[in-house]
């Protein structure tokens, strides 16, 4: 089983990026991203239910940031438009095999999968 991340870069403020999260191995139900910047704790960023496709957003990114899957690639995207200095940060996507409750959602010690990161960095 494997959470392969991708689409990171370089950005200036106002730009868009899209990551891409590729699972090999299974189909979970519940997919997150979470970010961490340097000297900061990892936060939750955005959050899709496999099955119905319900998404959850932290409130920083909503109305910029969209999260999405392609069933017939086993992958889940997120999409990062009028990105902001602020929004850099190493960018991991996990999984978990169960759903997830809304309580839980935002909680990274819930989720079982990770993948390697992506590096985001957004110039001013």
């Amino acid at each position: 089983v494997q959470l392969q991340a991708s689409g990171g870069g370089l950005v200036q403020a106002g730009g868009s990026l899209r990551l891409s999260c590729a699972a090999s191995g299974r189909t979970f139900s519940s997919y997150g991203w979470f970010r961490q910047a340097p000297g900061k704790e990892r936060e939750f960023v955005a959050y899709i239910n496999w099955s119905g496709g319900n998404t959850y957003y932290t409130d920083s990114v909503k109305g910029r940031f969209t999260i999405s899957r392609d069933s017939a690639k086993n992958t889940v995207y997120l999409q990062m438009n009028s990105l902001k200095p602020e929004d850099t940060a190493v960018y991991y996507c996990a999984a978990r095999t169960n759903r997830l409750v809304v309580s839980q959602i935002g909680r990274s010690t819930h989720y079982d999968y990770w993948g390697q990161g992506t590096q985001v960095t957004v110039s001013s």
